[in-house]
């Protein structure tokens, strides 16, 4: 994989191997009770004009295969959301379960990554953001979208298909009935073109955690529209004590060879969550305090 090939600090791998793995190994006893979601986004060599490895979104098709069939042979098995929130609920052991996701849509997943997902016998999620989704392939900054004949020939060999909003925008920054459009028009979109319930949400950008009051409404609108589940951007494995609607991922791309990608299974990589989390906290409060400075400016005019 193409780690070795790039020079800049890895505080996160690092740390995350040497330091978070072995800790997680020797209280691993709970860890049959924590589930990796892996979060995908394009199989492909775009870069999507990030450069730090950690903010890439493009896994390469041959990495890809890779990661797949070193999970195979280290016995993993795969689970949808609802399935593994199901099991996690009645105790089951989910030790060496996984559940893969992608979001977006992109058309790539059906070219170059459902193949190596059958040839192991896994299953995957996509999120789609509908509006992008058409009867003929739409390309957006340079990357092609599935179509509808494409997503309905995934669901009949396995795939499942949540919502990722119709638009894909950032959800604070709409009033109420627009948030309720884009959540609950991209899953009535999604049913009617598949004819089966969609039961899963994953929320578009990073998911404002810090922000108790909007991720309570968001919670409210998922329930009243009969979502079951939902994902996040939110770093580390789910547990049975997380918010069944936005529960935590883990970022998979390029460059997590076996070491790496092992660490994040195996919860060495858990740890980030909790500088994800205070820089959220940071920014939320710089934001609350210009807002006010900027009212009591006016008031002063």
């Amino acid at each position: 994989m193409h780690s070795a090939d790039f020079f800049m600090p890895r505080i996160d791998r690092l740390a995350s191997i040497y330091l978070s793995h072995p800790l997680a190994r020797v209280i691993g006893a709970v860890s049959a009770v924590r589930v990796p979601i892996l979060m995908y986004h394009s199989i492909s060599d775009n870069l999507f004009g990030k450069s730090h490895p950690y903010y890439q979104i493009n896994t390469s098709p041959q990495v890809f295969a890779q990661q797949m069939r070193w999970m195979r042979a280290n016995g993993y098995r795969t689970l949808d959301l609802t399935q593994m929130w199901t099991a996690m609920q009645a105790g089951d052991d989910l030790s060496k379960t996984v559940v893969i996701t992608f979001d977006d849509g992109y058309r790539d997943f059906y070219t170059d990554a459902f193949d190596a997902l059958r040839q192991c016998g896994f299953t995957a999620t996509i999120f789609l953001a509908t509006d992008r989704i058409k009867d003929s392939p739409v390309r957006i900054e340079g990357v092609d979208y599935l179509t509808w004949s494409e997503v309905r020939e995934l669901h009949a060999g396995g795939t499942r298909f949540g919502s990722h909003t119709v638009t894909h925008p950032d959800l604070r920054s709409l009033g109420p009935d627009q948030i309720e459009y884009e959540v609950g028009c991209s899953k009535e979109t999604i049913e009617q073109k598949l004819g089966v319930a969609v039961e899963s949400f994953s929320y578009p950008f990073a998911f404002p955690e810090e922000n108790k009051d909007f991720t309570q409404f968001l919670v409210d609108i998922l329930e009243n529209q009969g979502f079951e589940n939902g994902v996040s951007t939110i770093i580390g494995r789910a547990s049975k004590d997380n918010n069944h609607y936005y529960l935590p991922r883990l970022p998979v791309n390029s460059w997590d060879d076996a070491t790496l990608l092992r660490a994040k299974l195996e919860g060495g990589y858990d740890w980030l969550h909790w500088p994800q989390w205070l820089y959220k906290y940071a920014h939320h409060n710089m934001s609350l305090m210009q807002r006010a400075g900027a009212v009591a400016s006016e008031s002063w005019k």
